[in-house]
């Protein structure tokens, strides 16, 4: 598959590796474009060195030329939070459908049966998004939804109170209100590494307040919840996301998906769309 053209897709920062992983060579591809990351802090693309940051726990290169730096998390620099990286979970599948899957609150007691969500608990509440166009973000705010296991150590089901944020149009974030912690939020981010327009590694990453549960548990809960979402993602028709009105038709509950593809509409991306690359 050809690397693409797209200078919207080019002109960004993708994360293509955990810093755990930089100790040998890899040979992959980012856009479609061959890439070898490592050893080392260093990612090379036909013979030269792309720029590269590390930050989260991750490397970070780009292809193009971006026009700001990588965004910001907070909570990453909060003293007393707990950092924890999950590896990486590999799909066939366009990463815009996996950023849009992540958004999506309705999928919960069906996907993610007794950890999520639960029945009779389906409804998706009445909540608000919008494109913050001073940051040139996507947010969805003051959703609620009913989860049977809030945390592992927190068994009983009650409303969770969430923040979705889109920093850029392959990384996707979830806040969640901390249960008796008056506001504070633990904050979930998925970086995610387009290898081709079909095929990309997700990385998450968590910054948590809670200090009980084993690096095991909290592990293996994140890996549960992707692996579930990989059957549903990569079986998605069509493969790629459609930008065109109507193409697919939109509930109440597909705000925030409406508000990112609004969104990815305006900055004329084309990778990992229907939409064709202009030749």
């Amino acid at each position: 598959m050809a690397g693409t053209q797209d200078p919207v897709a080019l002109n960004d920062w993708y994360a293509v590796a955990t810093v755990t992983d930089l100790d040998r060579a890899e040979d992959t591809r980012l856009l479609g474009h061959p890439i070898t990351v490592g050893p080392g802090h260093k990612v090379v693309h036909d013979g030269r060195d792309l720029p590269v940051r590390e930050k989260f726990g991750v490397l970070w290169t780009t292809l193009g030329t971006p026009n700001k730096e990588i965004f910001e998390i907070a909570e990453s620099q909060e003293k007393g939070r707990r950092f924890v990286p999950c590896g990486w979970v590999k799909m066939r599948a366009s990463g815009l459908r996996v950023v849009e899957n992540f958004l999506d609150m309705a999928h919960f007691p069906f996907v993610h049966a007794d950890i999520l969500g639960t029945e009779p608990h389906t409804e998706v509440l009445s909540y608000k998004s919008e494109i913050r166009h001073d940051v040139d973000e996507v947010w969805a705010t003051n959703c609620k939804f009913f989860q049977p296991q809030m945390t592992t150590t927190r068994p009983d089901g009650e409303f969770a109170q969430l923040t979705y944020r889109v920093p850029s149009p392959f990384v996707v974030m979830l806040y969640r209100v901390v249960p008796d912690s008056g506001g504070v939020e633990d904050a979930i981010a998925l970086f995610i590494h387009p290898i081709d327009e079909d095929e990309v590694r997700a990385i998450p990453v968590m910054y948590l307040t809670d200090q009980e549960a084993s690096h095991t548990q909290l592990l293996r809960f994140e890996q549960v919840i992707f692996l579930q979402d990989r059957i549903i993602v990569e079986n998605q028709r069509p493969l790629l996301l459609p930008l065109e009105a109507r193409a697919e038709i939109p509930t109440r509950a597909d705000s925030s998906s409406v508000a990112y593809r609004r969104w990815l509409k305006q900055k004329g991306l084309t990778f990992g769309t229907t939409t064709p690359e202009a030749a």
